[in-house]
């Protein structure tokens, strides 16, 4: 009698309202994974390929025309990281061990149907230095397997698997660069504080030093131009806000600004491989743009975007003659489509629609939103209310701080959000100071102030939600992964009577023990952290004040704790410091571990398993 009594209730408050009944779509249609999704098109233009489940689990498939799907890869055990063409017969894909982050590469040749790994290397992994586009059976890579802490770049033989040793790491250099031939011109050293950027002239001759930043400034070199004597940065020497330039390295000197923004950083530059222009600069304010310098890609976004109102549209793969497109169409509301465009015909082939399980027009609005923090900083972020309660005071509100923390929420299709909106509650997400993209003085607002002003931002977006009349001051949750677990757990020791319950996902709770158990390749960049979070030893009574662990005695709160066990970015420690210290003064606390996950559940069943314990953790404390 119970259950029907509530369900009636919620269907007769559905009525009322005009919305739809908050638990009408199933928790497994947001986050199981798409039958289809991750196209890329062969260097030939002749196949696509892309993900697809098989087992649970995303596998490649190749779709030629005149023939059926063909699944080329057969992983059980996890989710591939991704992967790309080489050549048109052969693919490269990059899978870790249950979450650990030790990324191998592995090699299908669609010919015979082979696979290869190729870095057979236990605990080490494998990065991308140049995909060597124009060269079908060959990589550049690098790996940590002579030291955990540094990494070679090798050149591999997509043919053999051999192996050859292409630069050896003095020691300090943290990433590498190449020219359009492929040749090793650039590389970044770092001594955790200060980043040189050396250069060579030509392949094989000796590095010189081209100038050094501290790690407050950003130089980062991105491709060269198409004489290989120059290159393009994203730089904010000079500036606040990152803009896009190009370097002479014989005279040491910035040649001329290409693009740059007053409002946010401009850090991505595109070009065409083909014609040799650059093509388009990318930034994000409320949300992703672009500007577009060359008639013929500026003509072909304006052409797709025409066919996409009301939709972002991105080009998200190519084929080497450029006249094949992968495109993406998508908004706050659904993932979208993905389509083929083909630049002869100028026809547009739809490949899949990514979530047609999940109605557009039963999903929320994204709206961005931004709020002023107590010392006066504009702060940017997303709110999302209910479908059918645009108009609703007082709700239930989970407030969502994003991880990083030196990272940003973004407007578009989020299953978490959309989900919880789903069942009635609204959402609030922010860019609190140290989020990217603002510029310098909003990013090095953030330092040494985990738990401290960071904090206050998401409180101040909490109290203009009340303020506005939108939350219900007694109905406020707070959730978030890896930093934003951190924000979650300093929320409801600083400010306990704010929240009504808590999720802390992947959350650091102790700062010292964090330093202490990062991976050996973020080594060289522990002394940048000391600045930017706090010294052990110099800032020990700060670092104190700011570790939750150290004040559980604080917390009031309702606490639900998810966690990885192979997590090698934030420690099961972390975790189990939190859950032991609450146990230790009689207070319950859920705890879910996962042995087979690392940092963040990617494996379908445990994004289940998650998802499942959060609705029915929040509906006891918000409904």
């Amino acid at each position: 009698m119970k259950m029907k009594q509530t369900i009636m209730t919620a269907l007769a408050a559905s009525l009322l309202s005009g919305s739809v009944w908050a638990a009408d779509i199933p928790l497994r249609d947001f986050f199981r994974n798409p039958e289809q999704t991750n196209f890329t098109v062969s260097p030939d233009g002749k196949s696509v390929a892309f993900l697809s489940p098989w087992e649970s689990r995303r596998n490649i498939v190749v779709r030629r025309p005149g023939q059926p799907d063909k699944r080329v890869t057969a992983v059980k055990d996890r989710d591939l990281a991704g992967y790309f063409w080489k050549g048109s017969d052969r693919l490269v894909y990059v899978k870790d061990n249950g979450g650990d982050e030790n990324f191998h590469l592995f090699s299908v040749d669609l010919k015979t149907g082979k696979t290869r790994d190729l870095t057979p290397f236990p605990g080490v992994r494998a990065e991308i230095v140049d995909g060597l586009i124009d060269k079908d059976d060959q990589l550049l890579i690098s790996l940590n397997k002579r030291n955990r802490e540094i990494f070679d770049v090798y050149r591999v033989d997509l043919k053999t698997g051999k192996l050859t040793l292409e630069a050896e790491n003095p020691g300090k250099v943290t990433s590498w660069g190449t020219d359009h031939k492929g040749n090793i011109r650039i590389a970044i050293e770092t001594d955790g504080v200060n980043n040189t950027v050396l250069y060579r002239d030509e392949p094989g001759g000796k590095f010189r030093k081209l100038l050094s930043t501290t790690f407050r400034e950003n130089f980062a070199p991105l491709f060269f131009t198409f004489d290989n004597q120059r290159f393009y940065a994203a730089s904010n020497l000079g500036r606040d806000k990152t803009a896009i330039v190009e370097y002479d390295p014989k005279t040491g000197k910035e040649v001329k600004e290409i693009y740059s923004r007053q409002d946010v950083d401009v850090s991505d530059l595109a070009y065409s491989r083909k014609r040799k222009v650059i093509t388009c600069a990318s930034f994000e304010t409320d949300k992703l743009g672009r500007e577009c310098f060359d008639p013929q890609a500026r003509e072909l976004y304006a052409k797709l975007q025409a066919h996409f109102p009301g939709n972002l549209v991105e080009i998200q793969s190519a084929d080497r003659a450029e006249d094949r497109f992968i495109v993406a169409a998508w908004n706050d509301k659904t993932q979208g489509k993905r389509y083929l465009y083909d630049t002869k015909s100028d026809k547009l082939t739809l490949l899949a629609n990514i979530t047609p399980w999940l109605p557009e027009d039963k999903m929320a609005s994204i709206k961005p939103i931004q709020y002023q923090s107590r010392d006066g900083l504009t702060i940017h972020g997303y709110l999302t209310l209910p479908k059918g309660k645009e108009d609703a005071k007082g709700l239930p509100v989970i407030v969502n701080p994003h991880g990083g923390p030196w990272h940003r929420d973004s407007w578009g299709f989020n299953p978490e959000v959309q989900f919880f909106a789903n069942r009635g509650w609204a959402v609030l997400q922010m860019n609190f100071r140290g989020s990217t993209g603002y510029g310098r003085q909003f990013w090095e607002a953030s330092f040494k102030e985990w738990g401290g002003k960071m904090q206050d931002d998401v409180t101040d977006g909490v109290n203009w939600l009340v303020q506005q009349g939108i939350a219900d001051p007694k109905k406020v949750c707070i959730y978030g992964g890896s930093y934003g677990g951190y924000a979650t757990l300093a929320g409801i020791t600083k400010t306990p009577e704010l929240y009504r319950c808590a999720v802390d996902y992947v959350g650091v709770s102790n700062l010292f023990t964090f330093m202490t158990t990062i991976p050996p390749y973020w080594k060289p960049f522990l002394d940048s952290m000391y600045e930017m979070v706090g010294h052990p030893e110099k800032d020990k009574d700060l670092l104190r004040e700011r570790s939750p662990v150290f004040h559980v005695d604080r917390i009031q709160t309702p606490l639900l704790v998810l966690q990885g066990a192979k997590d090698p970015r934030v420690n099961i420690n972390e975790s189990n410091q939190i859950v032991d210290a609450l146990k230790k003064r009689g207070v319950e606390v859920e705890y879910i571990v996962k042995d087979n996950e690392g940092h963040g559940f990617h494996n379908e069943e445990n994004r289940f398993a998650a998802y499942g314990a959060m609705e029915k953790f929040f509906k006891k404390y918000l409904d």
